[in-house]
């Protein structure tokens, strides 16, 4: 893993031990990945301010997350059927996430469950929920959420409807999955990735697992019902309802426009995630980092402010940070990290991301991660 420079360099090593229709499932995005590539781009344009000859020998990149104390200001975001980048991917992840002291976001469709997740860790995890068309469903996620002491609901807010992801078409990975003979093979030549989910707790979508009854709890099944579940409805009163179900701390995922923020700020939630889903829904949407100051002015100190969308350096923390976020999350990141090397591949993407920022902060004058602010930017 020491060799493992960038994020890059992780992203290269999974694509080629995990097969490829499970790849490009975190790689791609929807459409013709216009926000996609434009989250990177996007990112990569803004030059960062140099400043020499100011001692930067106290830096430290700790801080808070809705009043937790976190290593760097960072957190890992919930990534669908993780389990199927490595074996058991959401524990390797999460045991990563922790022994780094940043939060991990298990997902609704985990291949671990909540309960498989809690039991093989030592410290509380953020939950993801999607609100489906099965309202019961959605509570009883809620309720599970809450006894396995999670420490905060993420609610995602833009999946009302699925955005279409030509890579996932092409591979087969539909409704239902279509498996081809090219597959199969390119499954049967990937032996490290074999073992590890052969070994796995779970092979299926593990929050689902005795809940949809009268089918077989396998993938293929569990998937058609999934599909039928995305709910056009949703809207804002759900949020209400999740609230008064949810005993603890709420976040919103998935705010691009400052209108929304500004409904979002008197929803009762602590934060919300500048978000366009990995430039996995809406192709043509703002990229997260131009959307991010004007939803941050819009808020002001109300609520907290992440981000998400394209990080993958600590440079990228520093920008995000620069323009009003308060803390990050990151998944093509350490989804890399689990595929190129599971749990110490995750431990790498983060340490990477941290030892980054490190030297940024050194490099434009700042010793705590707190005073990052427009100053760091080039004018």
């Amino acid at each position: 893993m020491q060799t493992m420079t960038c994020i890059e360099d992780l992203r290269e090593a999974a694509r080629r031990r995990v097969p490829r229709a499970f790849f490009d499932y975190a790689d791609g995005g929807s459409y013709a990945e216009q926000t996609l590539n434009a989250n990177r781009a996007d990112l990569e344009r803004i030059r960062l301010r140099q400043r020499v000859l100011v001692d930067v020998s106290r830096r430290s990149t700790q801080t808070t997350i809705l009043g937790e104390p976190v290593s760097l200001p960072l957190a890992l975001a919930p990534i669908g059927a993780l389990g199927m980048q490595h074996g058991d991917g959401e524990i390797l992840a999460c045991r990563a996430a922790q022994a780094a002291g940043i939060p991990f976001t298990l997902s609704t469709m985990s291949i671990c469950s909540i309960e498989q997740v809690a039991a093989a860790v030592d410290k509380p995890f953020w939950f993801q929920l999607y609100v489906m068309k099965d309202r019961g469903f959605a509570r009883s996620l809620v309720e599970r959420a809450a006894a396995a002491k999670c420490s905060a609901l993420v609610l995602t807010v833009d999946l009302q409807i699925l955005g279409q992801r030509h890579r996932d078409i092409k591979n087969g990975m539909t409704v239902p999955p279509q498996w081809s003979f090219g597959k199969i093979v390119d499954m049967a030549t990937k032996p490290a990735w074999l073992t590890s989910v052969a070994r796995a707790r779970s092979r299926t979508f593990g929050n689902l697992a005795g809940y949809v009854t009268g089918k077989k709890e396998d993938v293929t099944s569990l998937s058609v019902w999934i599909a039928g579940q995305f709910d056009t409805t949703l809207n804002w009163n759900d949020v209400e309802w999740i609230k008064s179900l949810w005993p603890g701390k709420l976040i919103l995922k998935g705010i691009l426009d400052p209108e929304d923020a500004r409904i979002a700020a008197k929803s009762g939630a602590q934060a919300l995630v500048v978000s366009n889903h990995g430039g996995r829904q809406l192709d043509g949407a703002p990229s997260s980092i131009s959307a991010l100051p004007p939803i941050a002015d819009a808020v002001g100190s109300s609520m907290e402010v992440l981000f998400d969308g394209g990080v993958r350096s600590g440079q990228d923390i520093m920008r995000a940070l620069a323009f009003g976020a308060h803390a990050c999350l990151s998944g093509r990141a350490y989804v890399y990290g689990l595929g190129a090397g599971g749990e110490a591949g995750v431990a790498r993407a983060i340490e990477i991301m941290r030892n980054e920022l490190s030297v940024t902060m050194a490099l434009t004058g700042f010793n705590s991660v707190d005073e990052i602010d427009g100053r760091a930017i080039a004018s």
